[in-house]
């Protein structure tokens, strides 16, 4: 589907700009907490809190499935949405498997939103997510 990967890039660029360029393992996973965070906002108003873990569980499942070095801490990560555990375990792994860990996360769980929901309303619920926040714009971008 060319949707999922037009938001494939725009995820992995959020990524990419909440981690700044500095990418160590505790920016990759307060960058990813963060994130999902915003999701857990935006989606608990539509699907209620059970549905935002329940999807968020699903999402991480999948996953570590298909990252093998998490695969051993899956079992310490609480079922409920522990975003604490979670973090934890981003900053036990190198800056690559961190970062790869979280694109394939979030893009897991926007594409399973997706088959829920569809295309269209998931991008209108999510698209704030995907947007710099206003504390990143520059002084001279809001200036008069």
């Amino acid at each position: 589907m060319p949707t999922l990967s037009e938001e494939s890039r725009r995820i992995v660029a959020s990524l990419a700009h909440r981690v700044g360029p500095h990418a160590d393992t505790a920016s990759i996973a307060k960058a990813i907490v963060s994130i999902l965070q915003d999701m857990g906002s935006a989606l608990t108003p539509i699907i209620g809190q059970q549905g935002v873990v329940a999807l968020y569980r699903r999402s991480f499942h999948l996953c570590v499935s298909t990252h093998p070095r998490l695969a051993g801490t899956y079992d310490s990560v609480p079922a409920a949405m522990d975003l604490i555990a979670l973090k934890s375990v981003l900053v036990e792994q190198n800056e690559t498997d961190a970062l790869f860990f979280g694109e394939v996360l979030l893009t897991t769980l926007y594409e399973l939103l997706t088959t829920l929901v569809g295309p269209s309303l998931t991008a209108r619920l999510l698209v704030d997510v995907w947007q710099p926040s206003s504390s990143d714009t520059s002084s001279q971008e809001i200036s008069p």
